[in-house]
């Protein structure tokens, strides 16, 4: 694969933007689209060729990548009468690296078979800050000499892509990292709350939980943030109860105990309800403050 090769990029939202941006600095031509105007304006502003149609966007792609935020939007833009699938060249190649439901990606795969598309699942684990640093994780399945082909294009905008199998096992994947993330994020808040009461600063309850045996890359990532009390959404409470619907529907299906999950949708569902879906995941913290009886704790 050479930096001569076109590639698509359908989805420029907060993740997509950052990673296409990616492969056209690295000197590939990548031709976008996206329902939003201000975001293909966006596009365009960073070396992304916009367009207003998919037949165009993925015209003479070999290499078709898709980030959109659900089942709904996957299943209309792939499988919908002139959807992608239909405008895709046959032998071309799908990288969808949104996070979706393993039924949904099944479909997809199933659609994309039968018309000689291969479709690699390859969801990604990190958020825009990670996109912009081509930092990102990849975790694939689907053809393997597909994914050995797309390789130097997704090292543009990943440091690493772990192929996991054939089938829907990327899938599987993501839905276990995103339900040890929420879970992580529920610790904290708990683990938080119970050092203020115990009288420790804040500041040095968060240091000292960063260089200790739980110090994981997400706990250090959210250090900084948490002492400056900022909440700005770089994954959203509402986005994360989405992606626990999705891991709930995935473990009860296969027959997996999931009450860390369970119990995690509804402090999720408390944070939508009480008027802080859009702040970050991490709001679990003064989710658990206020449970708590903790006054806040005034921002920087």
């Amino acid at each position: 694969m050479t930096n001569t090769t076109k590639v698509a990029w359908i989805g420029l939202g907060k993740l997509g933007l950052p990673m296409a941006t990616r492969i056209a600095a690295a000197g590939y031509p990548v031709q976008g689209f996206d329902l939003s105007a201000d975001r293909m304006a966006l596009a365009g502003q960073v070396g992304i060729t916009a367009h207003n149609d998919l037949a165009s966007a993925v015209k003479e792609c070999r290499l078709v990548f898709v980030s959109i935020p659900d089942d709904r939007a996957l299943l209309g833009l792939t499988l919908a009468p002139g959807g992608l699938i239909e405008a895709m060249a046959p032998g071309s190649v799908m990288i969808e690296t949104s996070t979706v439901s393993i039924e949904a990606s099944a479909r997809v795969a199933e659609a994309a078979e039968a018309r000689d598309i291969a479709y690699l699942r390859s969801p990604v684990s990190g958020n825009p800050v990670a996109a912009e640093s081509g930092t990102l994780s990849a975790m694939v399945s689907g053809p393997r000499e597909a994914l050995d082909e797309a390789t130097p294009v997704m090292a543009t905008f990943t440091k690493a892509q772990y192929w996991l199998g054939d089938e829907e096992q990327a899938r599987y994947a993501k839905l276990a990292i995103n339900l040890m993330i929420a879970v992580s994020a529920g610790m904290m808040g708990e683990a938080l709350a119970m050092a203020r009461k115990g009288n420790i600063g804040w500041e040095a309850m968060l240091d000292l939980m960063a260089d200790s045996a739980v110090g994981s890359p997400m706990v250090k990532y959210k250090t900084q943030p948490l002492k400056d009390r900022d909440f700005t959404s770089t994954f959203s409470a509402a986005q994360m109860a989405k992606d626990l619907d999705l891991i709930l529907g995935c473990a009860h299906g296969d027959g997996v105990a999931v009450p860390l999950a369970a119990q995690m949708r509804e402090a999720y569902s408390s944070l939508i309800g009480t008027g802080h879906g859009e702040d970050d995941y991490i709001a679990t913290i003064h989710h658990t403050e206020r449970l708590s009886g903790l006054p806040a704790i005034e921002r920087k």
